[in-house]
């Protein structure tokens, strides 16, 4: 039997030691790479479809079982870093701090999106229905 020093399941990554920086800079290479795809293809960067494409395509693999991995402030800032480069694409805004881009796009921090899910798992778990 051959020993490794990490295991992949269900698309989460764990290191022999349980720590979870991999996972992190695994999600980050990943959505780094869709969005040089994203930015590369869409000639006309219209901000409804480019928030779509980052929705649908990118985001997903910066959630997908957070809650297991993302506890340290290293890894949230490095996986916040990939939505703040998302914003960095539409020229008319880099001039304005992230907080505005957000704003302008209609979109929430990384870290609110985990706060509120973390809120409704509490919620459903108080009222029964987990």
């Amino acid at each position: 039997m051959q020993e490794t020093s990490f295991e992949k399941d269900l698309g989460v990554v764990i290191l022999d030691d349980g720590k979870t920086l991999s996972q992190c800079q695994y999600a980050y290479n990943k959505v780094i790479t869709i969005l040089g795809m994203i930015n590369r293809t869409i000639k006309h960067k219209e901000r409804r479809i480019m928030v779509r494409l980052y929705k649908s395509s990118a985001r997903p693999h910066l959630e997908y079982c957070v809650s297991a991995w993302s506890h340290y402030l290293k890894d949230k800032e490095l996986l916040e870093r990939v939505q703040h480069r998302f914003t960095c694409m539409f020229k008319d805004l880099r001039q304005s701090n992230y907080g505005e881009r957000l704003k302008s796009l209609n979109l929430w921090t990384l870290e609110e999106r985990r706060n509120r899910q973390d809120l409704i798992e509490v919620f459903k778990m108080y009222k029964g229905f987990r």
